[in-house]
């Protein structure tokens, strides 16, 4: 694992570093350009200005291993209310939700994730979106997947994540590339062993595209979550070498990371979402999001001096 990475993951574990980092006088200011706040009024001001610009959204209320009920009937009604929201705003059509199974029950017990994730299903189905089910790390893939299957019995159009870094991702996406499935690729972020995941980034991005390929060569709609210049070129190039028209896929790519390569690729005609996050629980998914791609690191340091 690169040394970086193993010192950002270990940061999101310490709670002294979370106090410093929140309580720190510049950090609000800096948090504010790679999560859009903590309330739900917060997330539909942010997603409104990213529509206005010709962007998609995907909007994720912070949180993960809940191990309460309450807590995750409080997620579920965040959610319920971010929909409402979007309703309400006439935002649906271009932002839907990303919700993670542990923050609705998933480590208490998968009928409790799949009841609670089919509340948020229903309500988006009403609003006029959809819903894409984020991965987490390797011990609960097949669990999502089981839960993914069986709310697409009902909402063909849930979305699944799948993460390169892990060996059976090429696999993964060869049974998920079917007619009218929503899938995000993206690299991964969460510290896993050997046995289970390339430890090498380069062995990360061969497999990124070998899964790319696989799924642009499905019936699907593939999701590529990417900042890396390289692969937005890559897959570009394969889509057309494929037939791919623009809309037939979408490029994902995370709020504050490279705005003007969201707008450059939107101009061009191609459909990008940005995944928004929002909520009080920001902490630990900024250190996730520095870890995926150490480099990611250098943004959030610019804009400790810099708010250009």
């Amino acid at each position: 694992m690169h040394p970086l990475r193993s010192l950002i993951l270990a940061a999101a574990g310490n709670d002294v570093i979370r106090r410093q980092v929140a309580t720190a006088p510049v950090s609000r200011d800096v948090v504010r350009r790679f999560v859009a706040g903590e309330t739900t009024a917060d997330a539909i001001d942010v997603t409104r200005e990213l529509v206005a610009r010709g962007l998609n959204v995907t909007l994720d209320y912070l949180g993960e291993d809940t191990t309460d009920k309450a807590l995750a009937e409080q997620t579920v009604q965040a959610y319920l209310d971010l929909l409402d929201g979007l309703q309400a705003d006439g935002l649906a059509k271009h932002a839907e939700v990303s919700v993670k199974l542990s923050a609705v029950g998933q480590a208490l017990d998968d009928r409790l994730a799949v009841e609670n994730a089919a509340r948020i299903c229903a309500r988006a189905e009403q609003a006029g979106t959809t819903v894409t089910l984020d991965m987490e790390d390797h011990t609960t893939t097949d669990s999502t997947l089981r839960v993914l299957a069986e709310l697409r019995a009902t909402w063909p159009w849930v979305g699944a994540v799948l993460q390169s870094y892990l060996h059976r991702t090429e696999l993964d996406s060869a049974r998920l590339a079917g007619t009218g499935s929503r899938v995000r690729l993206c690299k991964g972020a969460y510290a896993e062993p050997p046995e289970v995941a390339y430890p090498d980034p380069h062995q990360v991005d061969l497999s990124y595209v070998r899964c790319a390929n696989v799924l642009l060569r499905g019936d699907g709609f593939p999701m590529f979550a990417t900042h890396d210049p390289r692969l937005v070129e890559i897959i570009g190039t394969r889509a057309d070498s494929l037939g791919r028209k623009p809309g037939s896929f979408e490029f994902q790519m995370l709020y504050g990371i490279r705005p003007d390569e969201q707008t450059r690729l939107a101009d061009s005609g191609h459909t990008v979402r940005v995944y928004v996050p929002y909520g009080v629980q920001w902490y630990g998914y900024l250190m996730r999001r520095l870890a995926e791609r150490p480099a990611n690191t250098a943004f959030f340091l610019r804009a400790l001096v810099s708010r250009k």
